[in-house]
This record gives structure tokens, sequence and C-alpha cells, in this order.
């Protein structure tokens, strides 16, 4: 396969994700103050705070200043509709604080940084630049602001997610995430406490280009970014019985039961290790975890901006990820992942990838999706 160079969008996106990553620390540090950050409910009622806009708009600020914003395709989860309700203005506020606290350090990044302060009208453009659809031609950024917002509230795991589509292909993957423990046992529930304060080493981005075979992974250090990077491989267990499961912590996302049901047909001895985000994603191809499986409820449809820089990120480690019927999955479409086949599946390798594609087929028939 033929490697297109991309220096300029995966460096640019490997230092804005650090960037974004530095906002959400200080955001997160404060949501457990007195009179810190504001957390909003959509109107799916889950929660949104100042570090989903603030990301939002400085990813596609920084974007539309390296690679300008006439053919800029952004495609993200967040719109300004919450910020511009008239109960909104303290929201906006912070949010402009915490993006021009952010661009201000961006020199320290190998950004470029505004003349001045962005007013609110800028930053409200910013946001709403990300109201790309995607679809099957042309290139398209794909930003996750703060993938598991629940995560990011609860001082647990989250992830800030940018790729880059191309023609329906995902060429670039980059996950920050900054909760990320240096240890494995302290991605279990285990050390969630432990994870809310100081004494844990956390921490990374994680980044990939398309058939390069490589994954690679930074540090997060405060004001700038490393000047090295580590190699990332998959686990090499392919035994079931020895295999460490992620899944998502909510059961509206997964269905716990299924997942349950198809690890004890497969002799998988270990609990499952529930995490918010697409940090399972980074177990995986850190090699702390073997195996992610989602089988979502048959009403809900899975968003492009909630796997793509995983996906990458897994394969070029090494790994395998496909649909429940082995099929690679479609990011042509869309928002959507469209013609999903019952579920994902994300492995460290072949073998253990295959057990697993089988033991569905064996235990779709009995299950109540």
């Amino acid at each position: 396969m033929v490697v297109e160079s991309l220096e300029t969008e995966i460096d640019t996106a490997v230092r804005v994700v650090h960037l974004a990553s530095s906002l959400c620390v200080k955001v997160q540090e404060k949501l457990h103050l007195p009179n810190g950050a504001h957390v909003k409910s959509k109107d799916d009622d889950s929660p949104v705070t100042v570090a989903d806009f603030g990301v939002q708009a400085i990813v596609s600020w920084v974007l539309a200043e390296v690679f300008g914003d006439q053919n800029l395709s952004i495609v993200a989860e967040e719109d300004t509709e919450t910020l511009s309700e008239a109960d909104s203005l303290g929201l906006l506020g912070a949010v402009s604080n915490a993006v021009n606290d952010a661009l201000s350090e961006a020199p320290k990044y190998g950004l470029p940084k505004p003349d001045k302060p962005l007013g609110s009208t800028e930053i409200l453009k910013a946001i709403s630049r990300c109201n790309s659809v995607g679809g099957p031609k042309g290139r398209h950024w794909v930003l996750d602001p703060v993938d598991g917002t629940l995560g990011f509230v609860r001082g647990d795991q989250y992830a800030v997610a940018l790729a880059l589509i191309e023609n329906g292909k995902v060429l670039l993957g980059v996950l920050g995430c900054p909760n990320y423990p240096v240890k494995k046992e302290c991605l279990s529930n285990g050390c969630n406490q432990a994870m809310k304060t100081k004494s844990v080493a956390k921490g990374c981005v994680m980044y990939a280009k398309r058939g390069s075979g490589q994954a690679w992974m930074q540090p997060l250090i405060v004001g700038g970014i490393p000047d090295s990077a580590t190699l990332l491989k998959v686990s090499s267990v392919d035994d079931p019985a020895l295999a460490t499961v992620c899944e998502p912590v909510e059961r509206a996302n997964s269905n716990h039961l299924f997942t349950a049901g198809l690890a004890n047909s497969m002799g998988v001895r270990k609990q499952p290790m529930r995490v918010y985000s697409m940090v399972k994603y980074a177990a995986i191809a850190r090699g702390d975890a073997e195996v992610f499986m989602k089988f979502a409820q048959s009403s809900y449809k899975e968003k492009i901006w909630d796997h793509a820089a995983g996906v990458v990120i897994v394969e070029e480690a090494g790994g395998v990820v496909t649909d429940a019927g082995g099929r690679n999955l479609d990011f042509s479409k869309g928002v959507y992942l469209e013609g999903l086949d019952r579920g994902i599946i994300a492995c460290s390798g072949q073998v253990l990838h295959e057990k697993i594609i089988g033991a569905v087929y064996a235990s779709w028939e009995s299950s109540s999706l």
C-alpha cells in the first residue's frame, strides 16, 4: 500500500490534540471546585461541558489557520445551539476564557495563535464551522472533542479524538487520553479514586497513519510536546482464557448480558474491564487489553467520531477492528456507521478475532438483541 505523506496533517493533528488535552486537564480540575466549570445537558440528556465546546473551538480554529477555511470540512459532535441559549451566557464566557487561555499557549506546541483574544462571535463561528456531514467523497476531519463526557465529569477516563478521512478511508487518527494511567491495573475500577489524585502517573497522546504499520504514544507534559515517542504494539495473547475484555461502562451503550454470555462461551476467565470512551481502543493498541466488544441496542446508531481515530491506531499497532460479521467499518456514509452488522469487535490479533466472530455466530440465535 502506498503511504501518502500527510506530514503536515499528522504533525498538526498531534500538536492540536496535545493542546486540546491540556485544556481538558485544566477544565476537569475545576469541575469539582465550588463555582467551577459549567455542565449542561443536551437534548438526549447527555452532559456537555466547557471542555467539549472549548476543544471543538480550538481544533477548528487551528485547522482553519493551518489549512485554510475555504474547503475545510470538519465533522464534529457539538453545535452552538446550547451555547446560544439565553441562559448560557455564563457557559459561553467560561468557554471563551478556556479557549483563549489555551490558544495563548499554542506557540509552545508549535501552533499559531491569534493576534488578539478571540471574541465570543469568533468562538461560536469556530464551533459552528464543524457542521460537515462527511460522506464518500473528499477530505473530512472528524472530531469528538470530549469522547466519554460522563467519564470526564466523573473524573474518570475520556479522550480527545481527531481523525482524517479521505474518500471514505481513515488516513490518520490521534487520541488524547489525559487520564490514561501508566500502569495497566489503574484502568480498572479499583483505581478510579486514585486516578482523581496527582499520585498516579497518567496522560498520553496516541497516533497513527494508515498504511505505516506503526502507532506511537507520547506522554502528556505541561506546556508543550515531548521530543520522543514510544512505538505501540498490541498484545500477543490469543487464548481467550487469558484475554482482558473491554466494554462500555454505560449499559445504554452496550448489551452487557450478551457480551458476558459471549465471553463465557469462549472461556474468558477475567472480569470485563469497563472503561469510558475511546480509551478502550487505546488499551488494545498499548497491549493492556486484548478485546473490545460493543453490541448496542438495535435502535442505537454508531457515530463515526466515536471510532475513526481509535480504529486506525489499533490497526496500525497490529490489531483488527471489524463489525460482528467480520467486515471493515464503513466511514463513507456520513455521520453514522451505516450497515453495521450487530456490533463492533476490536482485537489484538487475527487469531483471537476469528474465535470471537465464530462465537458471535454461535451465540446470536439465543440472544435477545
